[in-house]
């Protein structure tokens, strides 16, 4: 039987730049190039599935 509960499989993620050390949140599976907003150094690009993240992961949200 089908369970028809279905529990959000993406995630976002507080990520810390890593040329400026600011801290912003950005989507798991981000469609577009994601920027930090103080220095413009990219922090995820697009992959079609899962973005490729190029900063640190600070914390996991949910």
């Amino acid at each position: 039987m089908v369970s028809t509960i279905r529990e959000n499989r993406s995630k976002f993620f507080k990520v810390k730049c890593p040329d400026c050390d600011n801290e912003q949140t950005i989507f798991e599976k981000a469609s577009t190039v994601v920027k930090c907003v103080v220095c413009g150094r990219d922090l995820a690009t697009p992959t079609g599935g899962k973005a490729n993240l190029k900063a640190e992961i600070v914390q996991e949200l949910q």
